[in-house]
Order: structure tokens, then sequence, then C-alpha cells
């Protein structure tokens, strides 16, 4: 679980972006990382991934646990092998990149956990990728690479805590010792989320469509849209949801979280977490 000092720096880095973008009447200031355009953020460097382009998502200085949206060039190759001891994880969102002996395109999914020598990365034509680097825990079962493409998975009803109208989600990882979960999810429609909070670190990147959500901050309603690209990291107990969350076109997320969740909805925006 990420600590209270990890989420003020995300915080300054958040703010920071917001001033140097002049946006006033851009989207809500909420302190922590949410409503967040991630084309509008500043190139990054990302240690171990040489000549790539990087835009930062989130990220904890002192566990190194990180998420990035990055630009393969054409002609590269590395090894998912730059990060000792933490997991790696990779979902292609454009062209294809080759993970050990799997080519993935797009929707395409790769876990390598902590501990493993590496598999080759390389891409011919480029590509434009997620890439989360996460630490070990001792709970976790999952202790070789997984490589599957959303493709091979059906859209299932979602095993929460809390009503599911409207959702449905496909598992690209689920590890029962940990908890740890990456999911898509789905939203049709008109679907509307009710007041709501998760126990632990809750990230999300928008694939497709477009989406209105609410994040309840000391009190007060910050309602703001998602387009793709857009991304949250929710600490826990993070209350967002409410009556204005909604898509009118249907949405698809990428969602993760680190260890095993539950899921609570409250009564209102000023109702306490927990």
């Amino acid at each position: 679980m990420k600590t209270e000092s990890g989420y003020r720096v995300l915080l300054v880095v958040v703010a920071s972006l917001m001033i140097a973008s002049g946006c006033a009447s851009g989207p809500p200031v909420v302190p922590y990382p949410a409503f967040i355009v991630v084309d509008e953020l500043p190139n990054a460097f990302v240690a171990g991934l040489p000549g790539v382009r990087a835009k930062q998502l989130a990220g904890d200085a002192r566990t190194r646990r990180s998420g990035a949206r990055i630009q393969i060039p054409p002609d590269w190759e590395f090894s998912s092998g730059a990060s000792p001891g933490l997991s790696v994880e990779i979902f292609v969102l454009q062209g294809e990149l080759e993970v050990g002996e799997y080519a993935l395109t797009a929707g395409g999914y790769a876990y390598v956990p902590p501990g493993s020598s590496g598999l080759p990365l390389r891409s011919d034509d480029g590509a434009t990728i997620l890439y989360f680097l996460d630490t070990a825990n001792d709970r976790a079962v999952i202790q070789t690479p997984l490589i599957t493409n959303e493709s091979f998975l059906d859209w299932e009803a979602p095993v929460t805590d809390a009503g599911s109208n409207g959702l449905s989600v496909k598992v690209l990882r689920a590890d029962p010792g940990s908890g740890a979960r990456t999911w898509l999810q789905k939203v049709d429609p008109g679907a509307v989320q009710n007041w709501q909070y998760s126990s632990q670190v809750l990230e999300g990147y928008l694939l497709s469509g477009s989406v209105t959500d609410s994040e309840c901050v000391g009190g007060e309603v910050a309602t703001s849209a998602y387009l793709p690209g857009g991304y949250f990291q929710r600490p826990p107990g993070a209350v967002h949801g409410g009556p204005d969350a909604t898509t009118s076109t249907g949405a698809v997320w990428i969602m993760r979280v680190s260890a095993q969740e539950e899921i609570a909805e409250v009564a209102g925006c000023d109702a306490p977490a927990g």
C-alpha cells in the first residue's frame, strides 16, 4: 500500500502540471491523480528503457512503483529485466511488441513477476504501451510470466462487494495469493455508479469512450469528464461515483489493484469512508 508521503509527492506533481498548463478552467483540482489528460503530460525519462518517449502516470520514489504510457520507436529492442526486484506489466495500446517468443498486438498483455531474469522486448515498427512496475508481494502465487490478449477473454459480470449494474470485466491477471488484479472494465451507456470506495490503491486508464465521473473531496463533489487517455490513481478510501458518474457512449477502462480489494458503497459524498 502506498504511504501518505508517497501521495504527497504525487499531489505536488499533479498540482505542478496543472499550474504549468495554465488550465484554470480545466478539470477540478483533486488531492491525488484524477482527471489526468495523459496527452498533456510532459515527456519523461524511463530508467532502463533507452530511446523511448514516456508519459509518467504516477509513481512512488520510495518503492519505485510506477506507471507510464510509453511510445516505442521502430527497430527497438531491450529486456523486461531492466528493473530488478520489480514486476513488469505491459498492455499494448497500438502497434506490435514482441515479448519473448510472443508478438503482442493491440490488447496484448504481459506480466513478468519480480525475480525473473527478464524477457527480450522488441518492436520492428514501433508501439504504444502501458508499462507498470510493482514491488514484490510475499503472498503472490504467480511466479512465472503470464502473456495473453484481451481478445481471448469473454466479458463477465464483475465479482465485487458493491452493485455492478451496467459493468462487465475481462480479467487479465488475478493472483489468488496477493489479491492483485489487472482487468478491463466495460461500462454500458447510461450505467450509473453509486458513491463507493476501494480498500486499495485503484488505478485506471480509459481505453475508449467517454465518461463523466465525480470525486468526493472534503465533502465537496468534483465532477469532470474522461476521454480516451484519461487517467486516475485513487488512494484507499477515496469516495467517487455518484449520480453524475455515467457515460452516454459506453467506455472501456484498464484497471489495477496491487492487493486484495474490497469495494463498499456509501450513502453520499459527505459520508465517511469506513
